[in-house]
Parts: C-alpha cells; structure tokens; sequence
C-alpha cells in the first residue's frame, strides 16, 4: 500500500506518544525511564516542527524505543514516511530483527494500521539472479586467489573445490530464499564465493535492461520501499542517497540517524575514490574479456601511473598532484574516457541483436572502466574542498601505491542534501563533546546555512556514573610514548588488583600486541589480543570469564558490548588522538588554521574527545555494573585540553589516587566470591 501524504495536523500529539510508548513498555516487561519519554517527546516535537534534533541519550536508555514509537506513530497517522539510518550492521539487525517487529506487535491494536517496515540494503547485499542464469560473467579470478600459489597444486585443487561447493550451496539457497538477503544466509559463505552470486550498484543492468528485473531480489526491496512507513537503511547508502543519479531512498520527510557520532566519518568514506595500477589493469583486462575491446592506451595508462606513484613519498599534497602523477593521472583519465565511448557506441549499436549474456558481460566492463574514469576526473579537478594524499607499502600494510581523493568536509553536502530536503534527527551515546552540541552540529552541517534550525538535547543516562565507576588518571605517568614500560608496569598493577576483567583499549595494533606479549609473562589470569581469532570469538571468550582479560584497537573502543562484572576495567594507554601522518586529519587542521582557528583543537581533540567517550562507555552497560576507566595518559589531567576532553566522558567519580583505585578494584574482585 503506498503512503499517503497527509496534513501535519494528523500527526501524534507528544502526549499521545509517550503514552503508547508506556504501553509498548508494558507490553515488553521493560522499565519506564524518563529519558525514555523525554526523547520520545523531543523527537515527535521535531517531526512536528520541521526542526532538526541532535539527541544524546546514554547507555540504557532505550533510545531505540524512543525514536521507533513515535517514527512508527508518525509515519502511520501522518502518512510521512521515516528513513531510519544505522552505522553498523549489528544495530541494524537488532532493530529489523528484535526491535521492530516488538514494537509494531505491540501497537497493532493502538495505531490505526500496522506499520509497514522495510530493510534496505545496497544491490551487492543481494543474490543477483541474472548473474545465477548466466547474465555476467562469473568472476573466475577469485578461484585463484583463494589459495597460496607457493602451497601446490593439492592445495589450489582443495581451495577451489572449498570455494565451488560454497557456490554450490549459494545457488540451492537463492532458489529457496524470500529475501536474497546475505544476511539471511545462515551460516555466511567467503566474500569470494558471494561475489560469484552478485553485482555492485555499477554493474547492474538496471529495471529497464535487466531480463529478470521483476524477480530480482534488489529491485523487490527497493519496490517495497516504496510502500513503507518506516525504511532502515545504513549510513553508506544514506551518502549514496545525496547525489541524486545514485539515490536509491524513496521520498522521505524524516531521517533519524542512530549511531550519529560516525556519520561524518562513514559518508567521508563511502564518497573516497582511489585510483592505483593494478586497478587501472583490472579495468583494462574486463573491457578486453567482456567486451572484446583493445585496450593498449589503458595498459600504457596503468604504467605510466604505476612509475608516477613510485616516485613519490606516500603523502598529503597540499599544493596539488606532483606533475607527474598529475600527467599520468589525465592518461588514464583520455584512455578510460576513449573505451567508454567505445563501450557505449558497442551497447548502442549491437543492443536488438545482442544476448542478454552479452549485455551482462558489457555492462561489467563499462562498470569498471567507468569506476576508473570518475575517480581520474575526480583527482584531475581536484580543490581547495578536497584532500588528495598517496599511500603505499609500509611497515604494518603490503598495499600497492595509490592516489586517493576525499572531500575535506561533508558538513556542506550535508546541509544542501540532507538537511534542505527534510527533518534530521541525530542520536547517540556521544554527540556532547566538550560539554555542548556544537561539534557535532557542525559537522552535521547544522551552521552551514543563515537561521538553520536545531535543537540540541540530552536525555541523560538511568544509571549513577559517580556511584557506580571511577574515572582514574595515572597523573604519576609520564607521557606515553616516553616510557612504554611504565604503562606495563600499571596495567601490571590495575591486572592484579582486579584479578583480569581487563579490556584495554590501545592506541594501535603494535602498542597492544606488546602488551599483551609483555604482560602474559607477569600476571597469571589470560589475555586475549586482537588478531589472536576472530573479534567476535574474543569478545564471547571475554564475556564468558571473570579473569580473562582482552586487548585490542579501534574496534573495541566502538560497539563492543559485554555487561557485567567480567569487563569491570577499562584501560586507555593514551589519549586516542588521529595519527600525526593522518592526510585528511592534516588537511582539516590547516583549513582552520588558514581560517585563523586551532587546528589542534578542532579536529584532534575533537576527534579523541569522540573516540575517548565512546572508549570509557564500554565499561557501565547496566544499572548494576560496576568498574573503573583508568586513563594512562597523565595529559588527560595536565594539559590545557584536558578539561574539554573530561567534560566529554561519562560523569564517573574521578580520582589520580592509584592507591585508592587499587583497593576499590581488590573489594570488586574479591565480592565475586560472595553470594
């Protein structure tokens, strides 16, 4: 049933919203939390008003709940339809798994029809079933790669035969599968084997072309979408939606961006070209495969390009491409331009007697020819509005050179997209950064326009951070890259007294490797590392035991969940600020600068004050948790910005008594005994 448009005046009074929320509460057997509420009012105020809302709702809250009550409640009696928009697939599939389907069984009888829910996902999230029957060219390439060609001939034959039954089993499931959905598959298959079985955005025929678009799994979501109150989607494809010749979103009069600490961060990434050799010759060898095209300019282009990037320092070109690379940038550029032409007159002309195997097999090599020439064009008008940098082989990456191409700010897209054209509403656990909204509005792109409006609000957290944990500073350290081995010495201490429990957040992969090599030989509970198995593998043996401790990066300082008294420390080794050598980080903080601001201060202790937050979140999950973030960077404590970034943690009683800390975390360990 396609949505209505409907006036706003049928919208649900705040009232009315929270007291359905009550009932979905009850429904659920859950708690009442006035944050809760608050941000259910908030967010239907906003929808109402065409106001823009920043809310920070802590751990706990229920804050899903709180924006799905009244998205749902909204976009029924309203007849306006709500985009809901997740950064990572965990969040995405609790919400069309549990959340959803809870929240709309619970409403069935309050609202006047059921909430229509739909997940929409990019086409490579779907089996392809012009590709199953033959209409792209199976991807044999990836035979080879599965397997060590230094390990035999024995040993190709078993990763080829692995990777034919895995196809084997692909093609059996699409014929049973509702949905086509990667995600339903169960258990998953290599990214090798899907990429037997889809296509990307680019390669795709399209409705008008492909000869079995009303079967295809993509286009059914998409149809869907179009006749639903509510569409999840994901940041990625939110970015896609703002360039217009790739919006795949159906119209929409609300956006709610959950997770929206990494907004800005993932549509920088989703709208990031790179351009290197070996992907200028996969282009060439697709238009000579499937086309049946020559493409000696191109190869000559992939050469020329390859001996460019040797002969520069992988850096951030402030002034522009060096002349070279910049002239072999502009070959590739005339020689992908020149197939494309060719590609096209070939589609043209041989369109009414071709097969629809043959425009398969065109379509994938003008997708990748393509690909080429857009990213080249991109480098070659390259601005002051763009950050252009090389990076290549190094000590912890064997990656090829290459040219990469990033915007130094999406705030403007974002206000001309996403913020002109309809009501945002960004939610998170860390959206005040430094005690107010405005970072995160900026970034948003919430002051980009003359009278934007917005409003920023905390809802706060049920739980009772000073009661409950204790923000400990080793203020006796010195700075961290002075002396490693008296953070060994700490974390020593701080493993001791808690007898493990331990999750230590670590600045990079090398810092937490050592520790865990050197602290394996000191104390006598497990440490797990990052790299030993798979995370989610090392999150589960962590959660399931009081003494095991786990060390890692990035990704545990995000979404890492493990309530309880088994992860009752979290340790930072330091300040968690962007690497120094960072292109983009090095090009926003001159762009500040060149504006008479601080660089620093604007995107490095931003950036940290972020990571910081989300890091120190890990340890109170629940309202009976308890622990300590001990922080062993004596900076959070001694430097002129040491106050912004405490500000942007969880209110924890704070202390740089080690002494003290140690003997709270000794009664922690010990009342494990208890009971």
């Amino acid at each position: 049933m396609q949505v209505a448009t409907s006036d706003s005046d049928l919208s649900p009074s705040a009232s009315h919203v929270q007291g359905l929320l009550t009932h979905v509460v009850d429904e659920l057997g859950g708690v009442h939390r006035v944050g809760q509420n608050n941000m259910a009012a908030e967010v239907i105020d906003a929808m109402d008003n065409g106001r823009h809302l920043l809310v920070q709702a802590g751990t706990g809250t229920g804050k899903s709940l709180g924006y799905l009550v009244p998205a749902m409640a909204h976009a029924v009696s309203a007849g306006k339809r709500v985009i809901v928009s997740t950064a990572t697939l965990a969040l995405q599939r609790q919400l069309v798994n549990r959340d959803i389907p809870l929240v709309a069984t619970s409403l069935e009888r309050e609202l006047p029809r059921p909430a229509q829910v739909v997940l929409l996902k990019g086409r490579q999230n779907y089996v392809c079933k012009n590709k199953l029957h033959g209409g792209f060219p199976a991807e044999t390439e990836t035979l080879f790669d599965v397997v060590d060609p230094q390990a035999g001939e024995d040993h190709e034959e078993q990763g080829a035969s692995s990777l034919g039954q895995e196809v084997v089993r692909l093609r059996k499931w699409a014929e049973e599968t509702d949905t086509g959905d990667r995600d339903d598959l169960i258990p998953g298959v290599s990214d090798r084997a899907w990429r037997q079985v889809s296509v990307t955005a680019l390669e795709c025929l399209g409705a008008s072309r492909c000869p079995m678009a009303q079967e295809c799994f993509s286009e059914q979501a998409r149809r869907d979408s179009h006749e639903a109150d509510v569409v999840v989607t994901n940041h990625a494809m939110l970015a896609l939606s703002m360039t217009p010749a790739q919006s795949v979103l159906p119209e929409h009069d609300v956006v709610i961006v959950d997770e929206a600490h990494e907004l800005t961060q993932r549509v920088t990434s989703a709208i990031t070209g790179e351009l290197s050799a070996p992907a200028v010759s996969s282009a060439a060898r697709s238009a000579r495969r499937n086309a049946g095209l020559t493409t000696a300019s191109l190869d000559d282009a992939g050469t020329a390009l390859e001996k460019a990037l040797q002969q520069v320092e992988p850096s951030w070109f402030r002034d522009g491409l060096p002349e070279e690379l910049l002239g072999a940038v502009d070959q590739v550029d005339l020689a992908a331009r020149d197939l494309l032409s060719a590609l096209r007159a070939d589609r043209t002309g041989g369109s009414k007697g071709s097969s629809d195997q043959a425009d398969g097999h065109k379509q994938v090599a003008y997708a990748a020819v393509e690909a080429i020439a857009e990213i080249a064009q991109r480098l070659l008008s390259a601005d002051q509005h763009d950050v252009v940098w090389t990076t290549g082989p190094s000590a912890w990456s064997d990656r090829v050179p290459t040219v990469h191409i990033a915007p130094l700010s999406v705030a403007g897209m974002l206000n001309e997209t996403l913020l002109e054209k309809e009501t945002a509403i960004f939610t998170s656990a860390t959206l005040k950064l430094g005690g107010d909204f405005d970072v995160a509005a900026r970034g948003f792109g919430l002051f980009q326009a003359e009278g934007e409006a917005w409003r920023g609000v905390d809802v706060g957290s049920p739980f009772e951070y000073g009661r409950q944990g204790i923000l400990y500073v080793a203020s006796h350290l010195p700075r961290p890259s002075a002396d490693r081995a008296a953070v060994h010495a700490e974390l020593r201490e701080i493993i001791t007294a808690s007898r493990g429990g331990v999750l230590g957040l670590f600045s990079s992969r090398r810092a937490a490797e050592d520790a865990a090599d050197t602290l394996r030989e000191l104390v006598d509970v497990p440490i797990l590392c990052q790299g030993d198995d798979s995370l989610p593998s090392l999150v589960r043996e962590f959660s399931e035991d009081f003494e095991t401790c786990l060390f890692g990066t990035i990704s545990l300082w995000q979404g890492v969940d493990v309530p309880g008294q088994n992860a009752r420390v979290v340790t930072i080794d330091r300040l968690p600020f962007p690497r120094p050598d960072d292109p983009i980080s090095q090009a926003r903080s001159a762009a500040v600068e060149a504006s008479g601001g601080n660089g620093f201060m604007a995107v490095s202790v931003h950036h940290a004050a972020l990571l910081l937050a989300q890091g120190a979140g890990r340890l109170i999950r629940t309202s009976k948790d308890q622990g300590v973030v001990a922080v062993l960077d004596s900076r959070l404590v001694k430097s002129g910005y040491g106050k912004f970034l405490t500000q942007s943690l969880p209110p924890l009683w704070r202390t740089t008594n080690q002494k003290v800390t140690l003997s709270a975390l000794e009664r922690l360990a010990s009342s494990k005994n208890q009971g």
